[in-house]
């Protein structure tokens, strides 16, 4: 009996041994996200070519169903639906042709478009358009809530989608770095001041103004940070540093005497 009670107050002493001495668990974090700079065209096209057209198309068809609630849409397709009002022009064809021109913009600032940027007015323009026509003018006010919604939380997405991808910037992503470049302003300052701009040139051409306006204002910026980390790629050289600052670089075999 002594020898059993004995084994047991060992074994016990053992278990909670292991429990204060085991390891904590590690939380499951989201990876952090990689420069967004370009990347060189060929590099990894399986992967990133694929993820640079999906994510246009997603945005293109997020900005339909923004346009479908009428409920206020972003500034730059506010211009858009302006510009509409006033042409036989259908929403993405004005928003392949404003892309152009902005891209216009872009040489006296001595930018270079890349392949990014003109897959960029290509895509939207045609994907917007179909959008345009699967989903029904009209709808019942909840309905136009749930595509408002879901078009911003979509557009949030896209954006990550596609810009991680790093094949450059778009003709008006381009406008505001190069401006911010030339004038030494911040990238928020003239981000806010364009918009602002085509918001207010929108408006008076009789584009939609409302509460999905102000709710892609506060929402596109958190999502699109949130899925950034799954979808930007990293280089070969960004990954091959990340595993040396890590301790995990391939060992090389050592030199036999």
């Amino acid at each position: 009996m002594e020898q059993r009670n004995t084994d047991r107050r060992e074994r016990e002493f053992g278990r909670r041994h292991e429990e204060r001495t085991a390891a904590p668990p590690v939380p499951v974090t989201r990876p952090s996200p990689p420069p967004l700079t370009y990347v060189p065209f060929g590099e990894h096209l399986g992967r990133r070519l694929p993820q640079l057209f999906i994510g246009l198309a997603l945005y293109g068809f997020s900005l339909s169903l923004t346009v479908r609630a009428s409920l206020g849409v972003n500034p730059w397709s506010v211009l858009n639906e302006g510009l509409e009002q006033h042409t036989s022009l259908s929403f993405g064809t004005i928003t392949g042709a404003v892309g152009a021109l902005v891209l216009l913009l872009w040489i006296p600032l001595r930018q270079r478009p890349t392949f990014g940027t003109v897959a960029n007015i290509a895509v939207l323009a045609g994907s917007s358009d179909l959008g345009l026509l699967l989903v029904p003018e009209n709808l019942g006010f909840p309905a136009r809530v749930g595509l408002l919604v879901g078009g911003v939380l979509l557009n949030g997405l896209s954006v990550a989608v596609y810009v991680g991808a790093r094949f450059g910037p778009g003709p008006r992503d381009g406008l505001m770095t190069g401006v911010s470049a030339a004038t030494g302003r911040s990238i928020r300052l003239i981000r806010t001041l364009i918009e602002i701009t085509v918001l207010g040139v929108g408006w008076l051409l009789g584009g939609s103004v409302g509460v999905g306006t102000v709710l892609y204002a506060l929402a596109v910026g958190p999502t699109t940070q949130f899925f950034m980390p799954w979808f930007a790629y990293r280089s070969t050289a960004e990954r091959a540093a990340t595993e040396a600052r890590s301790g995990r670089a391939t060992p090389t075999a050592p030199v036999k005497p």
